[in-house]
């Protein structure tokens, strides 16, 4: 058994997180000593690092949450996840698409700009009005 220390160790997983979790119902309650103290065993720490791992490739929560369920219902088809992950690549494709246009905007603004004054600096132009730009980006984190 692992105090939630451990397992924060051994996953790379602050314990605030894995207290979030068990919040919002990814993570079971753990057991719990006499003592009060939070004892989790190997399927906590398979769980854990599953919902780490599907975090660095960027899964929300909610898709987190549907991909766990999937998993503790090994008999439904796979073909569930399969979609969930497809729904996934096509965020991940359609942010990339708008980094690509932002870079695209971001060296022409840099190649543009004369290195003068303030008051001629083609970076603060652009940035003051969106019709300079020459490509159709939206806010990063939209």
């Amino acid at each position: 058994m692992l105090t939630i220390g451990a397992l924060a160790k051994r996953t790379g997983t602050k314990v605030q997180t894995i207290r979030y979790y068990e919040e919002i119902g990814l993570m079971p309650e753990p057991g719990r000593t006499e003592g009060g103290q939070r004892r989790y065993g190997a399927d906590d720490l398979d769980r854990l690092s599953f919902i780490r791992h599907a975090r660095q490739l960027g899964f929300p929560l909610g898709a987190i949450r549907e991909l766990l369920d999937l998993g503790d219902h090994p008999n439904r088809p796979c073909e569930e996840a399969d979609t969930i992950a497809r729904r996934h690549l096509k965020q991940v494709e359609r942010r990339i698409a708008r980094l690509n246009a932002l870079r695209t905007e971001l060296r022409r603004m840099v190649r543009e700009c004369g290195g003068g004054r303030a008051a001629e600096c083609r970076v603060l132009e652009v940035l003051r009005d969106h019709a300079e730009c020459l490509t159709d980006h939206e806010e990063i984190g939209a």
